[in-house]
């Protein structure tokens, strides 16, 4: 992790994970965010959680007599960075560090009328260093420029006490995901032949001397290279050199690598194609599975960031809220089934279940149709979508 104390203080509790680990993995030296992201199961899962947590829409509110009323969003929940922003890419991107560093941080480069953040600019935690004095006060150093703590938005997860900083889940899962990048080096090397010989050419007739077999390899590799046909005689034979023996290793170590991976993240593997022995997820459970997703892997970090926008970036009482609904759509006859549930129950008026659907209120000619159509019902739809 590159985010970490001045040497003279004391290390992160990442850095101190990485210094006792490091003599230990087999693969040797530290597993860096450039590696991780060559193992599949790391990236499918951190683009799955960054991906979920970056497209919520995000809500303000308040609470007037108990009752939740929803406020305007400020210019930074809409262009983060400034003009030319995305929250979504934003929130991308902090999900990003915070999965992979433990920790993301940017520079508040511009305030609102309340003295909150409005425009925070991301910095790569590789030129970030935390520092912390004998008194206590903590400081951010990004390139060659101090920062106070109040010019500064760092967000954490994965904390420990007395650690100004989150844990970093690479250090911890260094030493399962090396066995799976040292795997995957050895097939690259086997397959481009800087492992083992490719091939075995045998003369079945005479045993060749050294010069003799250095002859025949030159004129076979030269045959080979220019996609040329090589002649020989009945007294040649010429076998490939699989890696069979090997292969099965290789998958069942990448597997175990990939599940590692996943649950270092909190990604269940079957939601990044990862084998689990034992399941078999079905279209009919698939919605729960869902919701199983965002209420077990994923609702903790999601509350920790309301938190954190809720505290540090709204004026009181104000909070924020992540929709974490708005993803967890089901098949169009259960949303349908669900929709008339609360439409009958009087939770739910016709016009909020018509605007979920990306639809408008009932027009008056849909009213007169309803009318027509069912004069017997107790309530029809009245205009505006009222029951």
């Amino acid at each position: 992790m590159s985010i970490f104390f001045n040497r003279a203080a004391t290390m992160t509790a990442g850095e101190m994970i990485a210094d006792r680990t490091r003599g230990r993995r087999s693969g040797g030296g530290n597993v860096s965010l450039d590696q991780a992201r060559r193992v599949s199961a790391w990236w499918a899962a951190q683009r799955l959680r960054a991906d979920l947590i970056s497209t919520m829409p995000v809500d303000v509110f308040r609470r007037v007599g108990g009752v939740q009323v929803q406020q305007a969003k400020g210019p930074l929940f809409i262009t983060p960075e400034g003009s030319g922003s995305l929250w979504c890419e934003w929130m991308y991107s902090t999900t990003i560090d915070l999965d992979s560093v433990g920790n993301t941080v940017g520079i508040i480069s511009a305030v609102d009328g309340f003295g909150l953040p409005s425009v925070i600019e991301l910095q790569p935690s590789s030129d970030v260093v935390v520092r912390r004095s004998k008194s206590g006060v903590i400081d951010y150093k990004i390139g060659a420029t101090t920062y106070k703590a109040s010019q500064i938005w760092h967000e954490k997860q994965h904390t420990v006490s007395g650690s100004p900083v989150g844990l970093s889940p690479l250090a911890h899962a260094a030493l399962a995901m090396n066995p799976g990048l040292s795997a995957a080096q050895f097939a690259l090397d086997w397959f481009q032949n800087s492992t083992v010989p490719a091939a075995h050419l045998r003369n079945t007739a005479k045993v060749l001397n050294a010069d003799e077999a250095d002859t025949v390899k030159g004129r076979f590799k030269a045959s080979m290279a220019q996609g040329d046909v090589f002649v020989t005689g009945n007294d040649w034979e010429y076998h490939m050199l699989a890696a069979k023996a090997s292969e099965s290793q290789f998958l069942e170590t990448m597997k175990v690598s990939g599940a590692d991976a996943a649950r270092y993240l909190g990604v269940p593997g079957d939601m990044i194609d990862i084998p689990v022995e034992g399941s078999a997820i079905t279209y009919a459970n698939i919605t729960q599975r869902n919701l199983q997703l965002f209420i077990i892997n994923i609702g903790p970090a999601i509350a920790r960031r309301e938190a954190a926008f809720s505290t540090r970036l709204l004026p009181q009482p104000r909070y924020a809220k992540l929709n974490a609904g708005a993803l967890l759509r089901m098949d169009l006859a259960g949303r349908y089934e669900a929709y008339g549930a609360g439409i009958n129950s009087r939770f739910l008026a016709p016009s909020e279940a018509r605007s979920l659907e990306d639809l408008p209120p009932f027009t008056p000619d849909q009213l007169a149709e309803f009318a027509l159509l069912f004069p017997n019902k107790a309530t029809a739809p009245t205009t505006g979508g009222t029951p």
